[in-house]
């Protein structure tokens, strides 16, 4: 599959650079893919598209900060962009300056002084950081939230960038299909009988990197760490006894679940989903089977990306160019902060 059939071309003033309010505000994109027509709702307006039964699974990944700053022993200015956690204190990082191998980090605030040295470079813009002792304790103190680079303005409240139901610490960028949900809207949600569920992706910066290959299968996908918890597969399992439909919430909960079912054995008589915890290179592209998402909440992602691929691997590639054409024509917000499609 040529790149050519991922690309499209999008007016700069419709990326969105600050969300709305409130969070359920943002406009809602209801594609059907059995009739392949489009409805135009606002995400508030979800529950009317979800029964009793229906199993909601999300992403409680927390956003860290990961942009870090600090300084060469000559004084230089040196940005640390924390990627992946490899172990207690080393981690894959996007280092900004030039011969960088040792880097300061100003006081913490405990009269304690980190520092990190640059041990390895595996990757033409990835290094391999490692500090003096755990980095996460200090990071409210020394670091900032991460944006997207096509987000240029300040957010006023960091939490603005992180999901209601965020938990467990290690994105470098937010899972954003769930940024849509408002406490109220989850409770009205679950009081018609619809299940929520958990999963957990920490999501990379590689997600927003363009594929640069000339066809989609050649693109090297990136790893993610992730978790499928018992409690969860088994809901997943249950959910599909009983053919009722699992709706992922975002790109990163999909992956996950897909990534769950792809034992070798899913003979007849074993369950869909099995628990692990690890990194997966799952890469869906068109042609893909998909086994366990029956429906996906998401927003509007980036030409030639790799999420991209995949939901034209769920609703069809020409339903998906369909669809950004008339979500550009009638003036959708796009990327990290823009409106959202219910993908049936």
């Amino acid at each position: 599959m040529h790149i050519s059939e991922l690309d499209y071309e999008l007016p700069p003033e419709l990326i969105a650079q600050h969300p709305v309010e409130p969070r359920d505000a943002s406009r809602l994109l209801v594609c059907d893919r059995a009739t392949q027509t489009h409805q135009h709702r606002h995400f508030y307006d979800l529950p009317e598209f979800l029964r009793s039964g229906d199993l909601l699974v999300a992403n409680d990944t927390s956003v860290i900060n990961a942009r870090v700053h600090g300084r060469k022993p000559t004084g230089g200015k040196v940005e640390v962009l924390l990627l992946r956690k490899l172990d207690e204190v080393t981690w894959e990082a996007l280092v900004g300056g030039r011969n960088v191998r040792q880097i300061a980090f100003p006081g913490t605030g405990d009269g304690k002084q980190i520092s990190a040295e640059v041990v390895e470079r595996p990757g033409e813009t990835v290094f391999i950081v490692r500090f003096s002792e755990p980095i996460e304790p200090y990071l409210d103190v020394l670091g900032e939230t991460p944006l997207p680079p096509y987000i240029h303005e300040q957010i006023r409240d960091p939490a603005r960038y992180q999901t209601i139901y965020a938990r467990v610490a290690g994105s470098a960028a937010a899972p954003t299909a769930g940024l849509h949900f408002t406490p109220q809207l989850l409770e009205r949600i679950q009081a018609m009988g619809v299940r929520i569920a958990f999963v957990t992706l920490h999501v990379g910066l590689d997600t927003f990197k363009p594929i640069e290959e000339e066809t989609v299968e050649a693109h090297k996908i990136h790893t993610e760490w992730c978790a499928l918890p018992l409690a969860t597969a088994e809901a997943i399992n249950e959910a599909h006894a009983k053919g009722r439909r699992v709706i992922a919430v975002g790109t990163t909960s999909a992956r996950v679940l897909e990534s769950g079912a792809s034992a070798p054995s899913q003979a007849s008589g074993h369950p869909l989903v099995q628990p692990f915890s690890g990194f997966t290179s799952l890469y869906i592209t068109p042609g893909y089977e998909w086994k366990v998402v029956d429906a996906l909440i998401t927003n509007f992602h980036l030409p030639r990306s790799t999420l991209l691929a995949m939901i034209s691997a769920f609703m069809g590639m020409d339903f998906m160019r369909r669809t950004y054409t008339l979500a550009i024509r009638e003036r959708y917000r796009f990327y990290s902060f823009g409106d959202a499609m219910l993908i049936l």
